[in-house]
């Protein structure tokens, strides 16, 4: 019996389905709330718990505003790894076209690499490169003012050493897209972006966040993802990359 609840805390819940601001022009609300964990005591003690919601509305005619945002916490043997909040909030301005404008705001922290604090403030313009009845892409390129406050002052490049606080201008290179194949028995999303300084060439970060989902019913999917981000500037002794692989369910409300 420990066995079992061990294997439905490890596999997520997730409500709704991936968000998209243009996908649905009938919708003024679409949500979404992923909930995973996994306790195991005994001679291995592990704790893991994450939660991620999704929200899109429009709070005027032409304007759509989505949120994201996400927790981790991890634990092993009574050790905390992991802490970490992430906010990604955007405001877009008519779209339903196919060039339309936005603005960013995103605030995180990061127990693992020691960030205390991240935020960045900016905008952009998106491009539907495809829209077809249930599949699109989407191409957007955005600048950011960033502001990072680390708990450290030593690097892995020396030229920022003795700096807790390192402030510097971004541009965001985004693609994200959603495909049915095989007659809308597999559906492919990702989410990716490419995220360098303009100030500094060694300051740069990618993340590629790719899902695999195989419908079993109208409002249930089996969904494998891969999410693997990396930074090029890190706390001294840090890696520069992370993996995570996970298998679960996707519940759709629509």
């Amino acid at each position: 019996m420990k066995k079992i609840f061990q294997i439905i805390f490890l596999f997520p819940i997730l409500l709704s389905a991936q968000i998209n601001e243009s996908e649905s022009d009938s919708l003024n609300l679409k949500a979404k709330l992923a909930l995973s964990g996994f306790w195991q005591d005994g001679n291995v003690e592990t704790l893991i718990f994450r939660a991620k919601s999704d929200l899109s509305f429009k709070p005027w005619k032409k304007w759509v505003f989505k949120t994201q945002n996400s927790y981790v916490y991890q634990e092993f043997g009574k050790e905390k790894a992991d802490e970490d909040i992430l906010s990604l909030n955007f405001l877009y301005f008519n779209p339903e076209k196919k060039i339309y404008p936005f603005v960013l705001g995103f605030v995180s922290t990061n127990f693992r690499r020691e960030i205390d604090l991240r935020s960045l403030l900016g905008a952009g313009v998106s491009f539907q490169v495809m829209k077809k009845k249930k599949d699109w892409l989407k191409l957007s390129i955005s600048s950011e003012y960033e502001q990072t406050e680390f708990k450290k002052a030593g690097f892995n490049k020396s030229e920022y050493d003795g700096e807790t606080t390192i402030n510097t201008f971004r541009c965001t290179v985004w693609l994200n897209g959603k495909y049915h194949l095989f007659k809308n028995k597999v559906i492919l999303s990702h989410e990716n972006y490419f995220q360098p300084s303009l100030e500094k060439g060694n300051n740069f970060r990618w993340r590629a966040d790719i899902g695999l989902e195989l419908p079993l019913w109208k409002y249930l999917n089996f969904k494998i993802n891969y999410l693997q981000s990396f930074e090029s500037l890190v706390i001294e002794d840090q890696k520069q990359q992370d993996r995570f692989l996970t298998f679960g369910f996707t519940l759709k409300s629509y």
